[in-house]
């Protein structure tokens, strides 16, 4: 069996798959052009985001038998035509979860605490610790939308805290754990203080985050979306700091992630949030660090060699 690998990976991730028996060509500079010259020579594909795999590409593949997604979200990925062909998809949510869970806390603690704005007055030599004063998460009521491998990780971390900590999923397989309290998402919209999104983009979840979804809250809430971009868009979240709704927002996704692409309308709202001391921007690394990059690679040699080599 031969895997063609696309994107930059973890050093040492052909020598992961080959110790079982799994030949590989590494072409991380590769362009999306010759990818589709040469996908029919291949049975497995390995990649992080370089290109989508639509119909129209799995046409010219007609020896694949998976694709091995280094990364969590499969949106990019035509799931139902992968399952139509029987060809077997594997992504990594393991392996960058604990990632993901650190990264919204961080963020959060920032916003808490101002640390963003205060680190630099400090530099400037202003000392303003009235203006700086924080809140504490401790007694905050923070909702968690999405409860599986990312969604458990962020409540594992929110569990020294001493908050109170509710997840809604529409997986009714999900169920209440140490760490969350699974609700309905009317529970979520009364009691919930904090607002943590961790679920998949799909036709359902995208643009999930609307002005009636908003106004459903009883409280004004702090959002952080470390999921996906699309699933709050820009005037979304620019009419919730408008109304009082959103107190501030942690966002290390944007629904376009290429900034000097961005429309019309999306430039005149990215600017208004841009400008905002109530909200955090991240480029979408919260699942990147140093040892997820490597633990991705991991997870997904072995689901590879669980499926076809154990």
């Amino acid at each position: 069996m031969n895997c063609l690998i696309i994107d930059p990976m973890f050093p040492g991730i052909q020598a992961l798959l080959e110790d079982f028996g799994l030949k590989t060509d590494y072409l991380p500079h590769i362009k999306p052009d010759e990818v589709n010259n040469i996908i029919g020579e291949y049975q497995g594909l390995i990649l992080r985001s370089k290109m989508k795999i639509d119909i129209n590409f799995l046409e010219k593949a007609p020896n694949l038998k998976f694709i091995a997604r280094a990364g969590a979200g499969i949106d990019q990925i035509d799931e139902a035509y992968l399952q139509k062909r029987n060809i077997q998809l594997f992504n990594a949510p393991e392996g960058n979860r604990d990632a993901v869970g650190e990264h919204a806390i961080g963020m959060l603690l920032t916003l808490f605490n101002k640390l963003h704005t205060a680190d630099v007055e400090v530099r400037q030599k202003s000392w303003k610790r009235e203006d700086n004063r924080g809140f504490e998460i401790m007694g905050k009521t923070v909702g968690i939308i999405g409860y599986g491998n990312m969604g458990k990780a962020f409540a594992k971390r929110l569990s020294g805290f001493n908050c109170t900590t509710l997840a809604y999923d529409i997986n009714p397989r999900i169920s209440s754990d140490n760490f969350a309290q699974i609700v309905q998402l009317n529970t979520i919209f009364e009691k919930a203080t904090i607002l943590s999104l961790h679920l998949p983009l799909t036709p359902l979840s995208k643009n999930m985050i609307d002005k009636k979804f908003l106004d459903s809250f009883k409280n004004p809430f702090y959002l952080i979306n470390t999921a996906r971009g699309p699933i709050a868009s820009f005037s979304n979240i620019r009419y919730g700091i408008e109304q009082g709704i959103i107190l501030g927002a942690c966002l290390d996704v944007l629904e376009n992630e290429k900034l000097n692409t961005l429309s019309e309308s999306q430039e005149e709202n990215f600017n208004f949030l841009s400008k905002q001391p109530n909200i955090i921007f991240s480029p979408h690394v919260g699942g990147w660090t140093h040892e997820s990059y490597k633990r991705i690679n991991e997870v997904i040699a072995q689901k590879i060699k669980k499926a076809y080599f154990d």
